[in-house]
């Protein structure tokens, strides 16, 4: 009976553990451990969100045959995708939007509110 009980005393500490241990998952570091505040007072096109574009974005939504036939070369193209709400439903992994960047992890939540901080402000250049 005794070594029933420190069987079912270890098994039951065990599963605690794993339990314990489980809850603390996250998957985006920057939101556990923010480097700086989010700056959103002034968000600019050439600024804040071309860059993120550029980085992100030209290598399939370019060239001759842009992916999903998406083209993000320069400003006039990515406010198109701005203003019908593409651009954010796909970098915010919005339900009934492709999920962008494709195939990568989600942007980060301070670049995501700069977009969205952009769009809302009526997209502007400088």
């Amino acid at each position: 009976m005794e070594h029933q009980t420190i069987k079912y005393g270890l098994f039951l500490g065990v599963l605690i553990s794993l339990l314990a241990l489980s809850s603390c998952y996250n998957d985006n570091y920057q939101d556990l451990y923010p480097s700086a505040p989010c700056d959103t007072t002034s968000v600019a096109f050439t600024n804040d969100v071309w860059p993120v574009i550029n980085a992100q974005c030209t290598g399939c939504h370019s060239g001759g045959t842009p992916s999903g036939n998406i083209r993000l070369e320069n400003y006039s193209d990515v406010v198109v995708i701005a203003k019908n709400g593409k651009l954010l439903g796909s970098i915010r992994f919005d339900s009934g939007f492709s999920p962008m960047p494709k195939g990568g992890a989600k942007l980060s939540s301070c670049t995501i509110a700069k977009m969205e901080k952009w769009v809302h402000d009526g997209t502007p250049k400088n």
